[in-house]
């Protein structure tokens, strides 16, 4: 357990992240109701309700996998330097410990 004071957990998700992701679930959503209206107008109605049911059980798990792998590749574990930790602890000028960036 002494490792982990070694490292730094930086969660760096934003909004913008899951932005995309939230509008396509809304697209879905309304094209589900779109089709429920179409359908209350057969000679079942039962159909329509049905139709959105399965619209949404169908989207949820996809829409929970991409929301749980976006947070995971959001989560970085940084390296921390013990000398630079316990100088910024005394209040010594310490340049910024960010993680490194890396080059795409």
């Amino acid at each position: 357990m002494d490792n982990a004071s070694k490292y730094r957990f930086v969660c760096t998700l934003t909004f913008g992240d899951i932005y995309g992701q939230i509008i396509v679930w809304l697209i879905v959503l309304f094209v589900s109701l779109a089709a429920a209206l179409a359908l209350m107008g057969a000679s079942r109605p039962i159909y329509a309700l049905a139709t959105v049911g399965l619209i949404l059980v169908l989207s949820l798990p996809f829409l929970l996998f991409a929301f749980v792998t976006t947070l995971l590749n959001h989560i970085e574990f940084s390296a921390v330097d013990p000398q630079a930790e316990k100088a910024a602890r005394l209040g010594n000028s310490v340049p910024d410990q960010r993680p490194a960036q890396a080059a795409s």
